[in-house]
């Protein structure tokens, strides 16, 4: 089984791009997302470590949003917490599909928590800043300091874009990435 990395900036579009490869896609957004609605072993954890944030369960996203823009070190106390479980969740989806040629991970810090491994085949998801920006406050819960501190945690997209063996320009018509994602299916085959 080959491993499929999408990097990129957050709003880049690496999401859609995952899932255009049609491979198993590992996403750990949908992952985060649904502990915070389902994991009752890590709302005990967010409760003990943050409790003046983390009241009920399931966890909502205005107490994760609270905790975050009250003091940037929470945001770190809230990854290791949930890093460990999406983890878990990525190692039993990669048992489940080792007799897959290829598996597409969509993990936004995969380099900086070194998730990736030396033979992974990483690409760099490239898009303007203006339209990601466009896009971005479009999202619910749209919230520019938080954005400020997740970025705050990630390599610079030099170096991102360095590391990859393939670049997608996402201009956000559908098209032009569905034929990049062809050319380079068709290289890896």
């Amino acid at each position: 089984m080959k491993r499929i990395g999408i990097l990129g900036d957050i709003g880049s579009g690496k999401t859609y791009v995952a899932k255009c490869f049609g491979f198993p896609v590992f996403n750990a957004d949908l992952e985060v997302a649904q502990i915070y609605k389902n994991d009752t072993k890590v709302f005990k954890k967010l409760k003990k470590e943050l409790p003046q944030y983390f009241n009920s369960f399931p966890t909502k996203k205005s107490e994760i949003i609270n905790a975050i823009l009250s003091n940037k070190e929470n945001l770190k106390k809230i990854i290791k917490i949930v890093h460990g479980e999406v983890r878990k969740k990525m190692n039993n989806f990669l048992k489940k599909n080792k007799h897959r040629k290829f598996v597409v991970l969509d993990i936004p810090l995969l380099l900086e928590n070194k998730i990736n491994k030396k033979n992974d085949i990483l690409i760099f998801v490239e898009s303007k800043k203006s339209e990601i920006l466009k896009r971005l406050k479009k999202r619910k819960n749209f919230n520019m300091k938080i954005l400020k501190n997740l970025k705050k945690m990630q390599l610079s997209l030099v170096l991102k874009k360095k590391k990859s063996q393939f670049i997608i320009k996402n201009n956000f018509k559908k098209n032009s990435v569905k034929v990049r994602v062809r050319e380079i299916i068709k290289k890896l085959v």
